[in-house]
């Protein structure tokens, strides 16, 4: 499954063609119950699980996952997770191959985009598992 999930990492693309941005109900309705995989500039960046009520669980694909929920503010997906209190503001677009997510608290514009989408459970450890 790695293989495939840096395989398909590497055919992915930019945003392509100009879409337009999500707004959160179509945010929910694309992503509620699943579990996908994001990708940076060519490599594997983290996953979240997408669950009921705006529930997340997130993780730099380090077995860490951090529990969060996700609400609309504006244009933007924002998300609050236990362990930081300062939102994570992001605008998504579904594009063809897939959502393409640009942080909005960076100057830069961070991008990340889709690689994988799973039905099933993420991989977490929890904080100082093995301690």
């Amino acid at each position: 499954m790695i293989r495939r999930f840096l395989i398909l990492i590497l055919l992915s693309a930019g945003p392509g063609a100009a879409q337009s941005v999500m707004t959160a109900d179509e945010f929910d309705t694309y992503t509620r119950g699943k579990t996908l995989y994001y990708g940076f500039d060519g490599i594997a960046y983290g996953v979240e699980r997408y669950m009921g009520g705006r529930r997340v669980a997130w993780s730099y694909l380090d077995g860490d996952c951090k529990e969060g929920i996700w609400y609309p503010q504006d244009e933007q997906i924002c998300f609050l997770y236990d362990d930081r209190p300062d939102p994570q503001c992001w605008l998504f677009v579904d594009t063809p191959r897939g959502l393409v997510a640009r942080f909005e608290g960076d100057p830069e514009a961070t991008e990340l985009y889709e690689a994988e989408q799973v039905d099933e459970e993420m991989v977490c450890f929890g904080p100082d598992v093995g301690s």
